[in-house]
């Protein structure tokens, strides 16, 4: 069962959205919080798997709550729902350390699914928002001319479509760990930071995800 958390300065919005995710029976919303520091409150007594956090919120938005709730409770995820896709509103989110950010606009059962993904350790990104991080987002490393093995080029393009360790493990026929050890190798040698700005160079690169 996957506990949830949602924080929303709207009351309305709140209850609608947890009606929503409890039309699955494998998800349970613990608790609403109307800001930022509610959710972390929230986080401390609750202890729940994921949290859908809205950005634009009084006093203590999303970007104050991501960042306690990352420096306090690393192993949270927190999944940003909100209806502002700008650069600036999505970058405070992945640099606060938002496991996933999508918008309001996205259909009930795919923010379903969202929640499930992020809890499976996927990070998940709406179609609007990947798109301007590959437009806008400026990696260092990025080049043309890649120095990869064909093993790491598939295992960059498999993360890119936004596969996990185990995932991608059984298309390759590889070992988990083995897995894991090319995606630090991959992070090393491009001088990038995470799987997301992995799954962007992939984009960025055309390398034909």
């Amino acid at each position: 069962m996957i506990k949830a958390v949602i924080a929303d300065d709207i009351q309305i919005l709140r209850q609608g959205l947890k009606a929503i995710l409890e039309q699955d029976d494998g998800i349970e919303v613990a608790g609403l919080a109307a800001d930022g520091r509610e959710a972390w409150q929230l986080c401390r007594k609750l202890k729940p798997d994921v949290v859908l956090m809205d950005m634009r919120m009084p006093q203590y938005d999303g970007s104050y709550g991501i960042s306690r709730i990352k420096a306090d409770f690393p192993d949270i995820r927190v999944l940003v729902l909100t209806t502002f896709d700008d650069r600036e509103t999505v970058d405070a989110a992945v640099q606060g350390g938002a496991d996933g950010y999508i918008l309001k606009e996205m259909e009930d059962d795919k923010v379903i699914q969202s929640v499930k993904a992020v809890c499976a350790g996927i990070r998940v990104f709406g179609g609007s928002v990947f798109e301007g991080m590959r437009r806008q987002m400026a990696l260092p490393g990025a080049k043309a001319d890649l120095d990869l093995t064909p093993r790491e080029m598939d295992i960059m393009r498999l993360v890119a479509q936004g596969m996990d360790n185990r995932e991608i493990a059984a298309g390759l026929f590889l070992a988990e760990g083995t897995v894991r050890n090319n995606i630090s190798r991959l992070l090393e040698k491009l001088k990038l930071k995470d799987r997301t700005q992995l799954a962007v160079f992939a984009v960025k690169n055309n390398l034909d995800v």
